[in-house]
């Protein structure tokens, strides 16, 4: 059995995670999935390791989109981390940004869809929700994200990354090849950046709701085995 934290991204909660959450616990894993505040990227890294410390033993942390920013920053220096997965996900390192990061990439459609008000908070506008981000669900459900959607400050997205943790564990990145949010190329970057173990999903930007089973498989191949160090031959 293993230990996972999952971590949503920006404009989301951790219900995007309920279908992995059910395929991880059939595999005999304990699973914890976080509710960010989104107020700060300081603060999710936090309140990331209030989940870490609920656990006994090697954990493996999963970020999706902006999450990938926290569980990286989350797991430096942090003994009890195993591995990290990347699900669409940034991976930043000490510095950088994510609208630096994304300028790297082609611009995506999904982007216009972002609207930021002038006490710094941002969503997703809701007509365009579905389009940007979940263009292969059923639009029943992709309305039902969009009205429960978190606001995110944009301090979260703004401020320089920490001390990066993929640098010196082992990684895996799943990749959404039909992204209209994240450039598909921009995240394969990500991934041969961390020398990560790299999937490939013909999905949207929200894997872990329309490829929830492959999405699981990925994470289950980076937990460690019974019995082994939280760090073992992690350095690279």
């Amino acid at each position: 059995m293993g230990n996972v934290v999952l971590v949503h991204g920006a404009w989301s909660d951790g219900s995007i995670w309920r279908e992995v959450v059910g395929d991880l616990h059939d595999r005999g894993h304990q699973v914890l999935a976080v509710q960010l505040p989104m107020t700060s990227l300081a603060d999710d890294i936090a309140w990331t390791r209030r989940h870490i410390d609920a656990l006994t033993g090697p954990v493996t942390l999963v970020g999706h989109s902006y999450g990938g920013t926290v569980i990286s920053g989350a797991a430096y220096h942090d003994p009890r981390i195993s591995s990290l997965v990347f699900v669409a996900g940034y991976a930043p390192d000490e510095g950088e940004t994510i609208p630096v990061l994304s300028d790297r990439g082609t611009k995506m459609p999904g982007r216009t869809a972002i609207d930021f008000g002038p006490d710094g908070w941002s969503t997703l506008n809701p007509a365009q929700f579905g389009n940007a981000l979940a263009h292969d669900l059923p639009p029943r459900l992709a309305r039902a994200l969009a009205a429960v959607q978190k606001p995110t400050h944009g301090a979260c997205l703004t401020t320089p990354a920490p001390p990066a943790a993929w640098h010196t564990l082992p990684c895996g990145y799943v990749l959404s090849t039909n992204d209209r949010m994240l450039d598909p190329g921009l995240q394969h970057w990500f991934a041969t950046r961390a020398q990560a173990t790299l999937t490939e999903l013909p999905t949207s930007h929200l894997s872990p709701l329309s490829h929830h089973e492959a999405v699981a498989t990925a994470i289950t191949q980076l937990l460690p085995a019974d019995n082994a160090s939280p760090m073992g031959d992690c350095e690279r």
